[in-house]
């Protein structure tokens, strides 16, 4: 796709600056809107979804769910999470070797819209096997693609650039905020394919936008910056289509159940992180000093599977606390359970201008990303055992501001290691191999988010004191390794921070 000169010419008008009589949108790039729109739009489908799909899986057919157990049901919600970030990696594959970002882009966004469709209209588990890939392969590629869009929008010097992520970060949360408010009410009155509805007309609104704004997007978002050979793009797709295909029909006929789903996907995550990191610590284009960061990254690697896994349980276990253990009644009216995927957006969106501010004002004295990663894993470890003390066999009794105490501490633990962990993967990377080390960065939530899962098979009100003990102590005894060899990694970082 090529653009005018007058549309080249619009682009060049915002990267001047309001200064300059280009309109922008908040003083930034009105490109920034579409991106904005389209990116707060997805986050609306995609945490919309998350905070009603476990209950339609554990349901009963009578409550309008499919009644699997709950061990099965967590099972595929972490499975999912797992492939949204697993194919990340894809996306931005696609995106440099295929198709450039902007395409990646719009193609992901159409293909999560078509997702939420396939779950409000097939009927069980084929509108669950159909929607879910359509939604995990295309939110994948908005992640790898919007992002790095908004990036093109300034350049290098362009002083507003951090204040257009903010503000672009700032749709990402308000759509997380809003998404589970309007899915979860529709579902407890209407039912889950209304909800699921409700989230694919909130993608299609996204996509309209965007479709309508694409063209006056930079044009680097088309440029594809390492191009296949040519004559070998079918040869690669088939190739990838096959194991694909194989597991997929494996799948359908029982040969692996849907109760291994989550130990498939750990077992895929797991191969593939050690092949990028063989592949970066043997690569002749690696220098010597590349190579020692590489490795400095690895227990950096682990923290992060280590932090997901219990973070990401707000989407199997919080879920199941929620709809079995917290007392949801609010002057005679019980709230529905999905409006509790609510609460962490809220507090991100309060809390991450304050640590910004922070870090800010610490400057050269604030902790080095090592200790951040420690106690980002420590207050995770914390925010589980905070579940102690509101434990009680007695259904619905657990208090909601307790909830929202722990939720709150997630936040907190997620603004002390996620904001970071990007950044640090791109200093880190060797020059060559800059993509590669960001997707290891995805893979460790692909693997963490799976595990989410795969731990959450393993809780139950009866056993709810010991699984949390078990996992926040876990998550402590983590952080105190990892800031016991800090000085050990920092030396292996040979010079970053």
């Amino acid at each position: 796709m090529t653009q005018s000169p007058r549309d080249r010419s619009a682009v060049d008008d915002d990267f001047l600056g309001p200064d300059r009589g280009g309109r922008t949108f908040f003083g930034q790039p009105r490109q920034l809107a579409t991106l904005f729109s389209v990116e707060m739009w997805e986050r609306f489908s995609f945490y919309g979804l998350q905070g009603i799909l476990l209950l339609y899986l554990y349901y009963s057919v009578a409550e309008g769910g499919l009644g699997l157990s709950q061990d099965v049901a967590t099972g595929i919600v972490g499975a999912y999470g797992g492939m949204v970030y697993l194919s990340t990696v894809l996306g931005a594959w696609l995106a440099d070797r295929v198709m450039g970002r902007e395409r990646v882009l719009f193609s992901s966004a159409a293909l999560v819209m078509s997702g939420h469709i396939a779950l409000s209209i097939l009927p069980g588990l084929a509108g669950v096997g159909v929607g879910l890939i359509c939604i995990s392969i295309g939110s994948g590629g908005v992640k790898a693609s919007a992002t790095s869009l908004v990036g093109s929008l300034y350049r290098e010097e362009d002083p507003r650039r951090d204040a257009g992520f903010s503000v672009y970060y700032f749709g990402i949360n308000f759509g997380a905020f809003l998404g589970p408010l309007l899915t979860a009410f529709l579902q407890t009155r209407y039912g889950f394919h209304i909800g699921f509805a409700a989230a694919a007309v909130g993608m299609a609104i996204g996509l309209g936008i965007y479709a309508a704004g694409r063209k006056k997007l930079p044009e680097t978002g088309n440029v594809v910056a390492n191009p296949l050979p040519t004559g070998s793009l079918n040869r690669v797709l088939l190739i990838a289509a096959v194991p694909v295909l194989v597991v997929l029909m494996l799948i359908v006929t029982g040969v692996i159940p849907l109760a291994r789903l989550d130990d498939l996907v750990v077992i895929v995550v797991v191969i593939a992180s050690i092949g990028y990191f063989a592949l970066l610590l043997t690569s002749k284009e690696v220098t010597a000093v590349e190579r020692r960061r590489v490795l400095a990254f690895i227990p950096l690697f682990l923290a992060s599977v280590v932090f997901w896994s219990l973070y990401q349980q707000q989407f199997t276990v919080v879920t199941i606390y929620a709809d079995q253990q917290l007392d949801r009644n609010l002057f005679g009216w019980d709230f529905p359970v999905g409006w509790v995927q609510s609460i962490n957006p809220i507090f991100i969106l309060i809390l991450s201008g304050v640590f910004a501010a922070i870090w800010t004002k610490l400057g050269d004295r604030q902790p080095s990303t090592p200790i951040k990663f420690a106690v980002g894993v420590a207050v995770m470890g914390l925010a589980f055992l905070l579940f102690i003390p509101m434990a009680s066999d007695v259904p619905n009794s657990a208090p909601i501001l307790g909830l929202i105490g722990v939720l709150f501490t997630f936040t907190v633990a997620e603004l002390f290691l996620s904001p970071v962990s990007l950044s640090l993967a791109t200093k880190l990377a060797p020059a060559k191999f800059q993509t590669q080390m960001v997707a290891l960065l995805f893979l460790s939530i692909s693997l963490g988010t799976t595990m989410a899962g795969v731990l959450a098979g393993s809780y139950s009100v009866q056993g709810q004191v010991p699984y949390f003990l078990t996992l926040g102590l876990i998550a402590l005894a983590a952080a105190v390794v990892l800031a016991l060899i800090t000085p050990m990694i920092r030396k292996q970082m040979g010079g970053v921070r």
